[in-house]
């Protein structure tokens, strides 16, 4: 029995691969009528450069590539072929100026776990639709009356530590970025209803960068087991909020959406849920590791932090003479802290690509990229390329007293697929950073150096920290 089962499997891998190598000459065969695919290599049949990617630093990974291939080139990353592009001139061409060409992709097994009907997974006019309701929900005018909130959920946290016992970082920012996407998503919302959501959301979240085998006793299939479990309780806090008055919060306007003509555009249960479960996705991991990141960066050099310290020390003092209470005027005078943002943001590159797939065969500079493919900006190449930022692996924020030149930065992506909540992950970093240098010191325990990758870009082991109350010091 064992051998024919294994026979079996045999056979279907071999198919696969004689499938793909067909696809590949199909489209090499193609673009000798039309352009030439662009230089590379596709590594293994179906595995192509995969390991090569995951078993070292994706940096080196990219960069010697760029440097043997050029600005663009091919290659084929977990059994999809890939063109990757790392100019801001290409970045553009794919993200802005010729969107239309290229749609968002992820694999079929992350939809199901954040929702097919999330934002990020469509264009067109259900995406512009959603997406604008998203941005004015979480627009600066929205976000200012939400600053005492915020600041709430950041005292709440840092409160909770013991003076001088070792800390994860990391995790901890997690917990507080998930509150803040709780606060923009529903207002208040009772205590065990987050404490459940934020439970099943983090065994999600696990499974989501798992290998995706749906078998018992995998993250993957306990990430859908989470799903389920988080469908259930958005379900109930659905029920209890469509007849409430309306609120000036993102759930509010999901249950309310009108379109460009002011008809009212009703969605689904199922498509609520989608998107409140990518909303909490998009908006956790990723400003958690810049505000590690902030921290590292800090810690590392000192006359940095001393001249943030007396920046918030000076915006501590003005709180004192007022209410005590941090406000959107407040986070508007912290150029410094401002500019330690921003290079964080270049120098870390939480966001290293992002996937787009070719709807059409399209030419770029006398390359083919072949309809289907994917296609991936590399926006880490663009932040450390010397040609726009001078001694790019030096941490420089002062670098920011200039703009960048157009199209090479891009922290929260560009054009239409670019994040709508960044004001408010912009807000939520100032504000925890405002707490910590005034009433923390802090000590960063273990290695002084290293990356882990989980996929996102965080210090090693999610900078484990003791932090001390600056009065006990």
């Amino acid at each position: 029995m064992f051998v024919y089962i294994l026979t079996f499997l045999l056979s279907l891998v071999l198919y696969t691969l004689y499938k793909l190598i067909i696809n590949d000459n199909k489209n090499i065969r193609k673009s000798s009528r039309k352009a030439i695919l662009p230089p590379g290599s596709m590594g293994w049949p179906y595995i192509g450069e995969t390991i090569q990617l995951y078993s070292q630093d994706p940096n080196f990974f990219f960069s010697t590539r760029q440097r043997r291939y050029g600005e663009i080139f091919k290659t084929r990353i977990l059994g999809y072929p890939c063109i990757m592009l790392a100019s801001p001139e290409a970045a553009r061409f794919v993200l802005v100026s010729q969107a239309q060409l290229f749609k968002p992709t992820y694999p079929k097994s992350k939809e199901n776990l954040i929702g097919p009907s999330a934002l990020f997974f469509h264009q067109g006019d259900y995406h512009e639709n959603i997406r604008k309701l998203v941005k004015r929900s979480l627009s600066p005018d929205t976000i200012r009356n939400l600053v005492p909130e915020i600041e709430s959920s950041a005292l709440s946290l840092i409160n909770s530590w013991s003076d001088g016992a070792p800390i994860n970082t990391y995790q901890q920012m997690k917990k507080y970025s998930f509150e803040v996407g709780i606060l923009s998503i529903f207002g208040q919302l009772e205590v065990h209803l987050k404490e459940e959501l934020y439970k099943n959301y983090s065994i999600l979240n696990q499974g989501y960068n798992s290998f995706p085998t749906n078998l018992p006793g995998t993250s993957y299939r306990s990430a859908l087991k989470a799903r389920k479990r988080m469908v259930q309780i958005l379900g109930e806090i659905l029920k209890e909020r469509e007849n409430m008055q309306i609120e000036n919060n993102l759930l509010s306007g999901f249950l309310n959406l009108k379109d460009k003509d002011n008809r009212s555009l009703i969605l689904d249960e199922e498509q609520i849920i989608d998107n409140i479960i990518g909303v909490l996705f998009a908006a956790q991991d990723t400003t958690a590791s810049v505000i590690t990141w902030i921290l590292k960066y800090l810690h590392d050099y000192p006359k940095l932090l001393e001249a943030v310290m007396a920046e918030q020390k000076t915006i501590q003092k003005s709180k004192d003479k007022e209410d005590c209470l941090l406000t959107w005027k407040h986070t508007r005078n912290m150029p410094i802290t401002y500019k330690v943002m921003l290079e964080t943001l270049r120098m870390a590159t939480i966001i290293s690509f992002t996937f787009r797939e070719a709807v059409t065969d399209v030419e770029y500079k006398g390359f083919l990229i072949p309809k289907g493919w994917k296609v991936m900006p590399l926006f880490r190449n663009i932040h450390h390329n010397p040609e726009f930022f001078t001694d790019p692996q030096k941490f420089d924020p002062s670098r920011f007293e200039v703009a960048p030149k157009p199209n090479t930065f891009m922290p929260f992506g560009s054009g239409v697929h670019s994040c709508p909540g960044n004001a408010l992950a912009k807000q939520e970093i100032l504000v925890m950073v405002h707490h910590l240098v005034t009433k923390f010191r802090w000590e960063v325990l273990g290695s002084q150096s290293g990356i882990q990758y989980g996929p996102f870009p965080v210090p090693i082991q999610g900078l484990p920290a003791r932090f001390w109350k600056e009065s006990s010091i």
